[in-house]
């Protein structure tokens, strides 16, 4: 039944009444026929100038060595680039990759050649990439991770006339800073010697896997022959003693000014971006370039990238009694200086924090006001690390490595333990890496939760008194400058 009436509905449809076209309806319906018989060969015209343009254009892209204006197109972004460029963005990408691969890196030299967006059509990075694959094959895991020796150093002296000058401040220069050209000629004869530049994350770290966290030694895969170390300075500060003949431990600011003992006296971020030095000469002249460690390291790495392993570059130590880099960043200074003229200090050294970081330099604690850790109790060691925290940090960023002011340790030999109110409270704070100072060629210790090493002072004192633990390095006769006053005074 309900088939039979839902057919009949259909059968029989309701009618209505139509309304009456409107004339321009009843024009279009007479003359529709030839209005679509034009349309249809105005579609057939555009389809034929269409398909002629496409083969027109296939046989442009079949073959790059037919394309008349040398050019590929890329079909993604319909824009053109000529072989000549691409060889051109191929042969920087090479030299880029060179110079990363320089460093051991050819994994990360590897990926970046990969990257490019025209790999295929350059046999060129292939063929590279084939060459850094086999020295990749040839790398060597480095077997001795716990002797790995740790070179320091504090501001090098750039003019030793104004250094050794007779005052009272020669003996401390001449017994724990290093000249410009000592340092340069140490670099020069332990890069001839197959030394390497590492950072402590290359040689321990902390890994959590299905054991728990603890620390364990990294892998540092080297050719044969060569030999890891690191590299750190202390007191990146520029103290008013050294660059202005003053004291700014309290709450005057010193800055540069021509009574200055010959050193760098801020650094800068360079014209390349690259961080560099100012220094101001006697006449109170004031220029800018390889003035102390981090500029002479940088420009030493440029000359011999194999001197670095996968680009690393030394450990830089801070105090803050009296600002950092140079700054004058300490707060109490701000009376002095004025609320505008400490911010634009402030942001400055935030600013040269950042480009050191960003250029591979590691930034650590040497403690705030530089008390012997070793000596003084655990609440004060808690409160200095706490001023330092509230007062560095904030410009420098966060770092998990103390350099231990004097070199003096917290704990003997032993490993360190939660028993220790003094590593535990330097724990509590972020730190993980702790460096002291030690004779020997290298010492280290690696704890459940922490990487322990000592470090080697190369300076007029060691060079001196003990050049034979300095044999392994260099021959201490070839390094030492002649302008160094001798016998140079006991500690």
């Amino acid at each position: 039944m309900e088939d039979n009436m839902e057919r009949h509905e259909r059968s029989y449809p309701v009618r209505r009444r139509r309304k009456r076209k409107p004339k321009w309806q009843r024009m279009l319906h007479k003359y529709w026929p030839t209005i679509r018989f034009g349309l249809l060969c105005l579609i057939l015209i555009a389809v034929i100038i269409l398909a002629i343009s496409a083969i027109s254009g296939g046989k442009r892209l079949s073959g790059t060595e037919e394309t008349r204006d040398n050019s590929i197109v890329d079909s993604g972004t319909e824009s053109s680039i000529s072989n000549d460029e691409i060889m051109a963005l191929a042969n920087s990408l090479i030299k880029k990759a060179d110079f990363i691969a320089a460093g051991y890196d050819y994994q990360k030299a590897i990926d970046m050649l990969r990257s490019f967006e025209h790999f295929d059509s350059v046999p060129a990075l292939a063929d590279k990439v084939a060459e850094y694959e086999r020295l990749d094959s040839q790398l060597i895991p480095y077997a001795q991770m716990n002797n790995i020796t740790h070179i320091f150093f504090h501001s090098l002296i750039v003019d030793p006339a104004r250094a050794f000058d007779g005052e009272h401040t020669e003996d401390g220069y001449n017994q724990y800073m290093t000249t410009c050209d000592e340092f340069w000629a140490m670099m020069e004869e332990m890069h001839k010697r197959g030394f390497v530049l590492v950072t402590p994350y290359d040689v321990a770290y902390e890994q959590t896997d299905e054991f728990g966290t603890r620390f364990v030694y990294g892998e540092i895969r080297l050719p044969e022959g060569k030999q890891p170390f690191i590299m750190s300075q202390d007191d990146l500060n520029y103290y008013g003693y050294m660059v202005g003949g003053e004291s700014g431990v309290d709450e005057t600011p010193i800055f540069a000014n021509t009574k200055g003992d010959g050193f760098a006296h801020r650094i800068v971020i360079g014209e390349d971006g690259y961080p560099t030095c100012l220094y101001m000469d006697a006449q109170g002249n004031v220029t800018t370039g390889d003035y102390d460690l981090v500029p002479l390291l940088e420009k030493f790495i440029q000359e011999h990238p194999d001197f670095a392993y996968h680009g690393a570059r030394a450990v830089l130590g801070m105090t803050g009694y009296e600002g950092v880099f140079g700054y004058r960043t300490k707060p109490s200074y701000e009376k002095a200086l004025g609320s505008e003229k400490y911010k634009e200090e402030v942001e400055a050294a935030k600013e040269v924090a950042q480009c050191l970081r960003d250029h591979g330099w590691i930034l650590a604690s040497h403690s705030y006001g530089h008390p012997a850790y070793g000596n003084i109790s655990a609440s004060r060691v808690e409160a200095d690390s706490d001023k330092w925290e509230s007062t560095v940090q904030p410009i420098i960023g966060d770092t998990d490595i103390i350099l231990y002011p004097h070199g003096s340790d917290i704990n003997g030999p032993g490993k360190y333990t939660f028993s220790n109110a003094k590593f535990k409270a330097l724990y509590e704070d972020g730190y993980r890496y702790f460096f002291n100072v030690d004779a020997n060629v290298y010492w280290s210790q690696l704890g459940e939760n922490y990487y322990r090493g000592g470090r080697r002072n190369l300076d007029g004192y060691r060079m001196w008194y003990h050049p034979q633990k300095l044999a392994d390095l260099f021959v201490v006769e070839a390094i030492f400058d002649k302008s160094r006053p001798t016998p140079v005074a006991p500690i």
